[in-house]
């Protein structure tokens, strides 16, 4: 599998992924914002961090750049997008992917681990997840609280969208495994046609034992299996 990374000014992101894919046997291309085409890849990942200092609304500035007009194109000739954090931020800046990330319900800034139950585990995503019934993830973000529509929650709902909600170690979802405040405890959504995923925690954070755990590995190795 080959895959790009986009780099924005304020990214902070974007080595550990390219670290995290490249260690699960991914190659892996840096492609800078300001750049107007993409090579020839199976997957882009937008990485998080902190695009232009979340200035105006987290990932608004990073969504015009010139890059994106690919990416969106990329997409939707059906090329695989992975939206991590501010990346997801970016990705509903640019309405590639539906709703949008408000501030954290407390309105401060959260940074530990959180429980996900994996939703859909029949995408090239979350293959890799089937029978787990929550995976240990790290989040770190100011505004990941997902909002959308009552309509576009049903849609999402309806169409097997929701990737990953917020839950308890045991893989329940109530009002006090939900970090940020997110509608349904919505933690990662996909497009329709599930080649898009967006998603506010951090896999490439812990990926392999050396930084604590490997929950995040699956995830690139379904990525990577999906593609032979």
């Amino acid at each position: 599998m080959k895959s790009a990374v986009i780099v924005f000014p304020g990214s902070n992101c974007d080595r550990d992924i390219k670290v995290a894919l490249e260690g699960c046997g991914s190659e892996v291309a840096m492609v800078w914002h300001g750049d107007k085409k993409l090579p020839d890849v199976d997957l882009v990942v937008v990485p998080g961090g902190f695009s232009y200092g979340d200035y105006l609304r987290s990932g608004a500035m990073a969504a015009h750049s010139p890059i994106m007009n690919e990416v969106k194109k990329f997409g939707e000739k059906g090329g695989y997008i992975l939206g991590i954090c501010n990346g997801f931020q970016i990705l509903t800046e640019a309405h590639i992917l539906p709703g949008t990330l408000m501030r954290n319900k407390n309105l401060k800034f959260i940074c530990k681990d959180v429980y996900l139950k994996p939703e859909n585990t029949d995408t090239a995503f979350t293959s890799g997840y089937k029978d787990k019934k929550a995976i240990r993830i790290p989040i770190a973000h100011h505004d990941g609280n997902f909002f959308a529509s009552e309509k576009e929650i049903k849609e999402l709902e309806k169409n097997k969208q929701i990737a990953f909600r917020y839950c308890t170690k045991s893989g329940s979802i109530n009002d006090k495994s939900n970090p940020n405040g997110s509608m349904n405890n919505i933690a990662g959504i996909f497009n329709k046609e599930k080649n898009i995923l967006g998603l506010m925690p951090h896999p490439e954070r812990l990926w392999e034992k050396a930084v604590g755990g490997e929950d995040g590995k699956a995830m690139f190795e379904s990525l990577i299996a999906n593609f032979g």
